[in-house]
This record gives structure tokens, sequence and C-alpha cells, in this order.
């Protein structure tokens, strides 16, 4: 009796509930606090403060989005062959906060020594693309693994409005604690944010490991990380989903940096209206994403939101380009809410369907299907900012003019979120059909 029992399958974990799905939704805002104060604090920092030109912290940034292409596929295979995850979500949040700490803490020795400073920076700046990759590629497996197909787009919008709560809290504390504003004050706020931010990520993951079979290990172990990852871009759902996180993320991102620039220098905002336009913007979005986790469950698929919010996104952009014609305040933050709601709609279907996709074949490459997605996304960040505003300087100074230079490339955005859709259809009708070969498997 003793071997048969041994013999059994071990059973499979307990599926997360909505409370589980939070604690890991408060480490995604961990995560978050932890890289808005790169992408905003320390870069307006170097701007304001250390009058460095906009291209350095520019470039920095995308610096660690560029180490992500190869980390996040690595650390995708990594996750595949362990069946403990929470440790190194831990370490990688370490990592993060560590390299937060020494890119503050450098700021000074960039304006004694430049030669040492730019050098140790360039380093710290990998060592937060490496905790990016290790924390949020293994978060975004476990979640992955552990929630229902059915609950995707739920657990989708709870963990990305938990990130989003996490800048928002961030940027208050800093209120609070950065005034007055010297380069140590900017260390110490670092180091209680850190600090922190890894506390809370150890106590939110106490007892949600997820232990899989060994044979699963095993045969993720059997395969290199080069063969890994050549069958996953061999699959062509998964090189088409590949693409179109690419190509709608860089879309996404390019407008990041030149809507409020945009709502100044054309409709003559001061900074505080163009702030609040922008938060008009936020609001949408947050709208979108909790639309899309309540309805996609009962309409539709997730691909087919990620493509209606893309087609939504791209009508939304048009309509900001033509908004200078009408001279319209009010029509301005129409668009916005639009393109917010649009936003919200594509990245809960896009997210949704990344962790469904990463689930579909066989659990022994969930990891590196993650790190595969992950790695479009990152690369497609890190050329974004720096398209929108590279593109937005040569189109003014090419047609003479504000509002034709940034309406040219919010056209330009209007395009790639089309080629995108076009994309998520190819994934939605692969997604049909892997979901008929399912039935087919099941009855056989």
């Amino acid at each position: 009796m003793s071997s048969a029992a041994s013999a059994m399958p071990m059973s499979a974990p307990r599926a997360f509930g909505f409370l589980s799905v939070m604690r890991l939704g408060l480490v995604q805002a961990c995560l978050g606090a932890l890289v808005v104060i790169i992408t905003a604090t320390i870069n307006r920092t170097m701007v304001v403060e250390l009058q460095l030109p906009a291209m350095v912290p520019g470039v920095l940034v995308a610096l660690h989005y560029g180490v992500q292409l190869w980390l996040r596929p690595r650390m995708g295979h990594f996750a595949d062959q362990h069946g403990k995850l929470t440790k190194w979500i831990v370490l990688g949040m370490a990592m993060l906060a560590a390299g937060v700490i020494a890119i503050a803490a450098l700021l000074p020795v960039i304006i004694a020594s430049p030669m040492i400073g730019y050098s140790l920076m360039v380093l710290a700046f990998m060592v937060v693309g490496l905790g990016v990759s290790t924390a949020g590629t293994l978060l975004l497996t476990l979640l992955s693994l552990r929630v229902p197909p059915e609950r995707h787009a739920r657990a989708a919008a709870t963990v990305w409005l938990c990130m989003i709560a996490g800048f928002i809290l961030c940027t208050v504390v800093a209120r609070v604690l950065l005034e007055p504003f010297t380069l140590q004050v900017l260390v110490r706020f670092a180091v209680i944010i850190g600090v922190s931010c890894v506390a809370l990520t150890t106590l939110a993951l106490v007892g949600l490991d997820a232990p899989r079979a060994e044979g699963v290990r095993a045969r993720a172990a059997a395969l290199p990380f080069t063969e890994a990852v050549s069958i996953v871009w061999a699959d062509p759902i998964a090189r088409r989903f590949s693409c179109f996180v690419g190509l709608s993320m860089l879309a996404y991102s390019t407008q990041d940096l030149i809507l409020e620039p945009f709502a100044g220098s054309v409709f003559g905002l001061s900074v505080a209206e163009s702030t609040a336009i922008s938060g008009v913007h936020q609001g949408g979005s947050l709208i979108g994403m909790l639309l899309t986790a309540m309805l996609s469950t009962r309409v539709g698929s997730l691909a087919g939101w990620a493509r209606g919010g893309c087609i939504a996104s791209a009508i939304a952009l048009l309509a900001i380009a033509m908004s200078p014609m009408a001279g319209s305040v009010l029509l301005l933050r129409a668009a916005l809410f639009s393109l917010g709601v649009a936003n919200g709609v594509f990245a809960i279907g896009a997210i949704g369907s990344m962790m469904s996709l990463s689930t579909a074949a066989d659990q022994s490459q969930t990891g590196v299907r993650m790190g595969v997605f992950g790695a479009s996304q990152a690369i497609a960040m890190a050329a974004g900012g720096m398209l929108g505003a590279g593109a937005s300087d040569v189109m003014r100074a090419y047609f003479n003019s504000d509002q034709l230079g940034y309406g040219s490339v919010f056209v330009m955005e209007a395009a790639l979120f089309a080629g995108a859709a076009v994309l998520a259809s190819a994934a939605r009708e692969a997604g049909k059909a892997r979901s008929g070969e399912s039935v087919l498997a099941a009855a056989g």
C-alpha cells in the first residue's frame, strides 16, 4: 500500500484566491514604487538640479530596459527549473532596492568625478535591470501558474492597479520626505523606500510558493537556455504575441513623454493645468482596467479585448491630433480620457493574454515564455520614450509648427496601435484554434 501511495501524483497546489492575488499586487506595488524613483524623482534631479542634458537619464533608463532583453528570458528559464520562486522574488527586490539607492548616492559623484560617476552609474542601472527582471518575471510566472485561466483578467487588473497605487503612494511620500531637498535627503528617501519595499515583499510572499512536479522541473532543466528560447520562438502563437506586445507597448510608451508638453505648447496650459490633464488620462486608464476585468469573463476573449483596446487607442490618438483645430480644451480632455480608457482595456487584455499563453503549453516552459514576452515589452519601453521625444523634436522642426509636429507623432502612434490590432487578431484566432485542440484532446 505504501508503494502505491508513493506512486500517486502530487496533488496540484490550490489556486490563488483574491487575498493571495492582492498580496502579489503588494509586491508589484513595491516594484512600481522603486522604479518610479528612477523615472520621475532621479530623472528630474538630473535634469533640473544637476543641469544635465535630458538625454543622460533617458539613455540610462533605456539601459535598464535593454538589460532586461536578455535577462527576462534567462530568469524565466531559471524559474522553470526551480519549484520555489518566492525567495528569488525577494532577492530580485533587494537587488532593485540596492540599485536605486546606489543611483541616488552616485549623483554627487557624477559632478565631482564624471568618469568614475558615470561608470558606476551604468553598473547601478544594470543592477536595477537585473532586479526588475528577477522579481518581475518570477512574480508574473507565479501568478500565471496559480491563478485559473478564467480569472487571469481580474488578477492582471488587480496587480496592475496595485502597481499604479505604488506609483501614487511613492510620489505622496516623496513630498513629505524630500523637503527641504538636498542630494543627501534624496539618498535617505531611497534607503527608506528601498528597505520598506524589501520588508513588505518578504512578508507578502510568506506561504505563497507553488512547488511544481519534479517531472516538470526535470523537463525544463534538460533544455539549455538557447534551445528553450528557440522552442518558444518557433511556436507561431508565441511569436505573433511577442510581436504584438512589442508593437503595442512601443505605441503605448511613445505617448508618455509628449502628452503634457503638447498640452502646454499647443493649448498654452500651465504646468498645473497640464498635470491635471495627465490625471484625466490616468483616470480613464483605471476605468478601462476595471471594465475589462469585470466584462472580459462574460464577453469575448482576452485577445479580443486587447485588439479592441488597440483600435480604440488609435482612434483616440487621431482625435488628440485633430483637437487643436477645434481649439477646445474640453475636446482635448475628452480625447485624453478616451485614450486612457482604451489604454486600460488594451493593457489588461494584453497582460491577461500573456498569462494565459504562458501556461497554455507545457508548464515546463511557463517561465521562459513569460520571459520572452517580458523582453518584448522591455525593448519596446526602452525605445518608446526616446522615439516619442525624438520624433516630436524632428517633426516640429520640419513643420516649424508645434501643432503639426506633435500631431504627426500622434498619427504615427495611431498607426502603430493599428498594426498591433492586426497582430492581436492573429493571436485571437490562434487562441481559438488552440482551445479547439484542447477540447478535441479532452474528448479523445
